[in-house]
């Protein structure tokens, strides 16, 4: 893990989310020599772009990479107002997670649940800033193996409760047809094929990027790597309106909306939510509603779910035995 420290007024304020920064500015809006930003770019994945040979750096971007890769955060002593009704989720977006969302709001009359979409690495920092109940993550760690723990413990020094809500298809997904035959990751860097991408904060870009590099091709090559959209839906319809050829997401919108998909991998994406919030009601009422059978039949008539773990306690276990003596 590379140690960055933020310069004071390294560099002009402003709220312009389309700043963008020279390699200079980035050296000293980090606090480093020009030459290590050439290496944060290369080994740490330092989001960047080359127009007329010249390195430049969305700032907003810029400024998301240094939160993702920030260890050892002072905690957040605020806390939550007790629950009154009122459900608070953040993080990544995901097609299930809003018709349980409608579920809940249907079920329990005088309860009211919201999701913020912030990404995976939005959620998880707004959990430990006590702005939401229960954050939603799918994050890949650097073994490929196991989501969400690495970025947790750099974030909280109590781990908090993870819930399986699902296991979904992550992939590319393309026009109908397939037209510039994309058969693999690498197929993307083809002349001519745009893509469009997702924030930084998401899981699915981080997969993405990953895949990329095992494959050799710096994103800045493809079309389209700097245009990103918010959710899994808004991937789609770009390519079904044509103005994408692909772009990474789930299967359930490929199926929705009948384009093709090329999978990469099933991803776990979790539920996560403070010990200390653990045991409230609203949240108790959620998770209650991952094992009806209209949240089973909800999935299935979405193609690329599996919810055969959904509700699972992923950490800690030994959680599990006082979920089940306090039932909702």
């Amino acid at each position: 893990m590379v140690k960055i420290s933020v310069a004071e007024n390294a560099v002009d304020e402003g709220d312009d989310m389309t700043q963008m920064l020279s390699t200079k500015e980035v050296a000293k809006f980090l606090g480093i020599n020009e030459k290590m930003v050439y290496t944060l770019i290369s080994e740490k994945g330092l989001p960047a772009s080359k127009v007329t040979g010249k390195w430049i750096f969305p700032r907003h971007l810029v400024e998301q990479w240094v939160e993702s890769n920030t260890v050892n955060y002072p905690q957040n002593h605020k806390v939550l107002p007790p629950y009154e009704g009122l459900l608070v989720i953040a993080g990544s977006n995901d097609i299930l997670l809003e018709k349980t969302l409608s579920l809940f709001n249907l079920r329990h009359s005088g309860h009211l649940a919201v999701f913020g979409n912030l990404g995976s690495v939005g959620g998880i920092s707004a959990l430990r800033r006590n702005l939401c109940h229960v954050a939603t993550s799918h994050l890949l760690q650097e073994n490929g193996d196991e989501y969400n723990f690495d970025f947790l413990q750099r974030q909280f020094d109590r781990m908090p409760v993870v819930v399986n809500f699902c296991r979904r298809d992550q992939g590319i997904i393309l026009p109908k047809g397939n037209p510039n035959n994309v058969r693999a990751v690498k197929d993307l860097a083809k002349e001519g094929v745009r893509i469009v991408n997702r924030s930084l904060a998401t899981g699915t870009r981080l997969l993405f990027d990953r895949e990329l590099k095992q494959a050799g091709i710096a994103g800045e090559r493809i079309i389209g790597y700097d245009r990103e959209v918010g959710r899994h839906m808004d991937v789609g319809l770009e390519i079904l309106s044509g103005r994408a050829d692909a772009g990474p997401g789930i299967r359930p919108v490929a199926s929705l909306l009948g384009l093709d998909f090329l999978p990469l991998r099933q991803e776990r994406y979790d539920l996560l939510v403070t010990r200390e919030r653990f045991f409230d009601q609203g949240i108790q009422y959620f998770l209650s509603l991952v094992h009806e059978k209209a949240f089973i039949q909800s999935a299935e008539k979405l193609e690329g779910y599996d919810v055969s773990t959904s509700g699972k306690m992923i950490f800690p276990h030994e959680l599990e035995a006082e979920a089940e003596r306090n039932p909702s």
